[in-house]
């Protein structure tokens, strides 16, 4: 058999060792420093502090944990709202999340958005393109007053990579 063979038929089984890799490798828990999510990411994140104020001038924190994991970034934040932002239209305000990030996009748009509803609370899944054969994932969530957000950015080859599924499936929203 030549060696283009066996490294075709090869291919199956180091594709699987790669999905085993992600589905039993131990993962690091995070629990967010404001209780609000966990999930888990390949390694131990960098956690930092984003200070930030709303449109009206209010300040609020974000709190940020991020990874740079081989050729894959993976990122998780939440925030409570000030009283300011108005969250009776969660759709309104998970749009205008869709809508920030999108002016970042290769193109300015997102090639697919999919709203849906995590553990009850409204959501919106998108991908989108980014420049030098890169793309974005991100899941917004907005339960109540409280912002979560997971994005993921890596070769748009790799967006439902095993680390990315596992990633966006282990998000826990706490009470």
């Amino acid at each position: 058999m030549s060696a283009y063979r066996r490294s075709f038929l090869a291919l199956p089984v180091v594709l699987l060792a790669g999905d085993a890799l992600a589905q039993s490798a131990s993962w690091f828990p995070v629990e967010s420093a404001d209780k609000s999510f966990f999930v888990e990411m390949p390694a131990a994140p960098v956690y930092k502090k984003i200070d930030t104020t709303t449109p009206g001038g209010t300040p609020f924190v974000y709190h940020s944990y991020s990874l740079e994991y081989r050729r894959l970034s993976f990122v998780a934040q939440s925030a409570l709202y000030p009283a300011d932002v108005d969250v009776r239209q969660p759709r309104l305000n998970l749009q205008s999340a869709l809508d920030d990030r999108a002016q970042r996009l290769a193109g300015g748009k997102w090639t697919q958005v999919d709203w849906k509803s995590v553990q009850g609370a409204p959501a919106v899944e998108s991908v989108g393109p980014l420049a030098g054969g890169n793309a974005l994932r991100q899941l917004v969530v907005l339960k109540g007053s409280r912002y979560v957000s997971l994005g993921y950015l890596a070769p748009t080859d790799a967006m439902r990579a095993p680390e990315a599924e596992r990633f966006f499936r282990s998000l826990r929203l706490l009470p």
